[in-house]
C-alpha cells in the first residue's frame, strides 16, 4: 500500500523555544505568527525590505531570490521569511529586530561594493620633502645662498630645482636662524621647484587635499602624503548654486559678466573645506604643499577662470581640454600659495575630469570585460567599453539625485533619508536614516528607495501621478497623501518623527524631477548601445559612480528604470569615483600618467546630435518604462500581484 504524502510540518523557533504544526507551504511569517512571534514586515511582507531575514537551521523550504540575502547569507541558510515556504519539518533561528535589520544592510552593501579587481598606484606624490645640513658661507667660500642650496640638493640627485620668488625672498633670513639646517619642500612634477621651507629637519606631515567640484556639492578629501592614509572627507553645496543649478545656467550667467564672481564662489566653497579640515585636524592652511581637483568640464573652466562660453554652443568645443598645473595663489586657493594644483583632464564638452578619475578610480581601463560605467549626478556621464576600446556620452540628468530639485532633497549626510519601505497593506512607511537620526530629508539612494515604493504599492501610476483618492480610500483618516502647498504630496515623516519639526514629504513635482532624471540616463544607455551594435544584455559588468550614501538598492534602481534590467551580480556600486580618482592622483605621479592616457582612449559620442535620443527619452518617462519588455523581472512580479 502506497504510503500517503506528509501535508503538516512541525517547525520550532530558536531561541524562543516555540513549536507550531503546519500546512506545506505556509509562509514562516505567519507560521511565526502562529507560534506568538511577530516578525515586522515593513514592505507588507512583498520580499522588497529585508528586514524579516531568518536563519534555517535544520529542515527545507522553498524561496526565490532576493538581492536582500549575499550569498554568504544564503549559505548559511539565511531567508526572507516573508517569501519562505514550509516544505519539511524545521528548526528555525530568529534573531532579535535591530540584529535582522543589520544584516539586512550588510546584504544590500557588501556585495555590490567590492570591485571585481584591484586598482593600484604606487605611492608616488608629487612633493616631498628634503632635509639639509648646509655648510655655511665663509671668506673661501662665499657661493650665493641660493646656489649653496641648490647645490646641496643636487648632490641628492635633485637637480635642477628652481627657487620661487617669494622664497628667495626669505631665504637668507631663515638659513640663518635655523643655523643652516633646513627642510625645503619640492614639487617634482615636471621641472622641479622649491614650493617651501621649514627650519630645522622638520618631519611632520606632508599634506595634500584631493577635491571633487561637482555641479551640486563639493567634495575635498585630506590626505597625508607620506603614507597615503586618508584622514578625513568632508562636503559643502557649491556656492555657485546661488547662480544657477546646472552648467547651462551658469555657462549663460558667465556670459553676462558673471565669470569673476562663478570663479569666486567656487573658490570660496573649497576655502571653507580646507578651513574646516584645518580646525579639525590643527594644521594652517599653507602646510597643505598639493591639491588635484576632478570635475566636469565646465567646473573646471570656472575654477581656472576660463570662460566657458563656447561649452554650450555647437559644436560644443570647449577651450580646453587638458589644463595647465597652476599656483594655488594664481586661482585664490587658501593652502600653500606656490603649492601645485592639478586638475584632471577632460575628454569633451560634457564628459569631464570626473569622468576621467572615475574610469581610474575604477581601473576600466584595465578590465577584460565589456564594462558599462554610470556616473549619475547633475550631468549623467556613460562610458562603454572595456581595455580595448572606450566610448562615452553625456546627457543632463538634473539634480535631483544630488538633494537639488526636491522641495526636502539633501546631501547623504546624517539626518538623510537613504531606504524607504512602504507597507503594501496599510501603505505605512519605514524609513532608513543615515546616523541613526530623526529624519530631515531624503538623499539620492533614498528617492530611487521611495520611487520605487510608491510605484510598487499604487501610491503613484506609472506616469508619477500621486493617486491621492485612492490612498484616503485605503488609509481613511490617517492618510498620508494629501494636496500641498506645491500640488499632490505624500508624508513620509510627519512633524512630530522629523528631525526638523516639520513634515518631510515627496511631492508630485518632485517625482517628475526624479523621473526625468532616471529617463535622461536610461534614454542615454539605449542610444550608445543600439550606436555600437550591442544588445543590453551583453553587458557584463555595470559600475556606478555618484554621491548616494552608504548604499543604493540595485532592486529599486531597476524598477524605476533608471538601471537596465540585469542579473543582480552584474552591478557594483562604488560611491564617489570622482573624488576616488582625484585622491589617485594626488598620491601617485603614475595615476596622474595613466588618466593622461585614459583621455587618449576614449571616443566620444555625441548623444545631442542624436536623432533617436528624446524619442527613447520620452520612452523612459514612465515607471520603469513604456515596453515593459525591456524589464522582464519586473514584469513577471507585477503580474504574479
Amino acid at each position: 500500500m502506497a504510503s500517503r504524502q506528509k501535508t503538516a510540518f512541525l517547525v520550532s523557533f530558536e531561541p524562543e523555544g516555540k513549536e507550531v504544526t503546519v500546512a506545506a507551504g505556509t509562509l514562516l511569517v505567519d507560521a511565526a505568527a502562529r507560534a506568538g512571534l511577530l516578525i515586522d514586515t515593513p514592505c507588507g511582507g512583498q520580499g522588497r525590505c529585508g528586514r524579516c531575514l531568518v536563519q534555517v537551521l535544520s529542515g527545507d523550504v522553498s524561496h526565490r531570490e532576493s538581492p536582500h540575502l549575499s550569498q554568504e547569507q544564503m549559505e548559511q541558510g539565511w531567508v526572507l521569511s516573508c517569501t519562505a515556504r514550509v516544505k519539511g519539518d524545521l528548526r528555525i533561528s530568529v534573531p532579535p529586530q535591530k540584529e535582522r535589520e543589520r544584516l539586512a544592510v550588510e546584504a544590500t552593501t557588501s556585495s555590490r561594493t567590492a570591485l571585481p579587481f584591484q586598482c593600484y598606484f604606487p605611492l608616488l606624490p608629487a612633493v616631498r620633502q628634503v632635509p639639509l645640513k648646509l655648510q655655511p658661507p665663509s671668506l673661501d667660500d662665499s657661493t650665493a645662498d641660493a646656489q649653496r642650496l641648490t647645490h646641496a640638493l643636487a648632490q641628492k640627485d635633485m637637480n635642477g630645482v628652481t627657487v620661487e620668488l617669494p622664497l628667495l625672498q626669505r631665504l637668507s633670513q631663515e638659513l640663518r636662524s635655523s643655523e643652516w639646517q633646513v627642510t625645503p619642500v619640492l614639487d617634482v612634477s615636471g621641472g622641479t621647484r622649491m614650493i617651501d621651507l621649514y627650519p630645522g629637519r622638520h618631519r611632520s606631515a606632508l599634506l595634500g587635499i584631493a577635491v571633487d567640484i561637482g555641479t551640486t556639492n563639493v567634495m575635498a578629501e585630506l590626505v597625508d602624503l607620506r603614507s597615503g592614509r586618508s584622514i578625513e572627507q568632508i562636503s559643502a553645496r557649491n556656492r555657485q548654486i546661488l547662480r544657477g543649478e546646472d552648467v547651462i545656467s551658469r555657462i549663460i550667467f558667465s556670459e553676462k559678466g558673471g565669470l569673476e564672481e562663478l570663479h569666486r564662489l567656487v573658490v570660496e566653497t573649497v576655502n571653507e573645506l580646507v578651513a574646516q579640515l584645518g580646525h579639525r585636524h590643527r594644521f594652517q592652511p599653507r602646510e597643505v604643499q598639493d591639491m588635484v581637483v576632478a570635475g566636469n568640464t565646465t567646473m573646471s573652466h570656472l575654477l581656472l577662470g576660463i570662460p566657458p562660453k563656447s561649452i554650450r554652443q555647437e559644436p560644443y568645443a570647449p577651450t580646453a581640454t587638458s589644463f595647465p598645473r597652476v599656483k594655488a595663489g594664481e586661482l585664490g586657493i587658501d593652502i600653500n600659495p606656490l603649492a601645485g594644483v592639478y586638475c584632471l583632464p577632460a575628454v569633451a564638452a560634457y564628459v569631464g575630469g570626473d569622468i576621467t578619475a572615475g574610469i581610474l578610480s575604477s581601473c576600466l581601463y584595465s578590465s577584460e570585460k565589456l564594462t558599462l560605467f554610470l556616473d549619475v549626478g547633475t550631468n549623467g556621464e556613460i562610458v562603454l567599453g572595456n581595455q580595448e576600446w572606450m566610448t562615452t556620452c553625456a546627457c543632463s540628468a538634473g539634480p535631483s539625485f544630488e538633494g537639488a530639485g526636491v522641495q526636502h532633497g539633501m546631501r547623504a549626510v546624517p539626518g538623510a533619508i537613504e531606504e524607504v519601505r512602504i507597507n503594501s497593506k496599510t501603505l505605512e512607511p519605514t524609513l532608513r536614516v543615515i546616523g541613526d537620526k530623526p529624519p530631515e530629508g531624503i538623499c539620492g539612494s533614498g528617492m530611487i528607495s521611495v520611487g520605487a515604493e510608491l510605484m510598487l504599492t499604487g501610491v503613484i501610476d506609472r506616469s508619477g501621478r500621486i493617486q491621492v483618492e485612492d490612498v484616503r480610500r485605503r488609509m481613511g483618516k490617517a492618510s498620508r497623501a494629501r494636496i500641498g502647498e506645491h500640488g499632490p504630496e505624500f508624508v513620509l515623516a510627519w512633524a512630530g518623527e522629523s528631525g526638523t519639526k516639520q513634515d518631510i514629504v515627496i511631492t508630485g513635482v518632485d517625482i517628475g524631477n526624479i523621473i526625468r532624471t532616471k529617463g535622461a540616463i536610461y534614454a542615454g544607455i539605449a542610444v550608445m548601445l543600439r550606436s555600437l551594435g550591442i544588445e543590453m544584455a551583453d553587458v557584463e559588468q555595470v559600475f556606478i559612480g555618484g554621491d548616494f550614501g552608504q548604499h543604493i538598492n540595485v532592486e529599486g534602481a531597476i524598477q524605476i528604470g533608471l538601471l537596465p534590467d540585469l542579473p543582480w551580480d552584474r552591478f557594483s556600486f562604488l560611491g564617489n569615483t570622482s573624488l576616488s580618482g582625484a585622491y589617485h592622483a594626488l598620491i601617485s605621479r603614475q595615476a596622474r600618467a595613466q588618466a593622461e592616457d585614459v583621455v587618449g582612449m576614449l571616443t566620444y559620442f555625441e548623444l545631442i546630435a542624436e536623432p533617436s535620443f528624446m524619442d527613447e527619452f520620452s520612452a523612459a518617462l514612465f515607471l520603469p518604462h513604456t515596453n515593459m519588455g525591456l524589464f522582464p523581472s519586473l514584469k513577471a512580479e507585477m503580474e504574479k500581484g
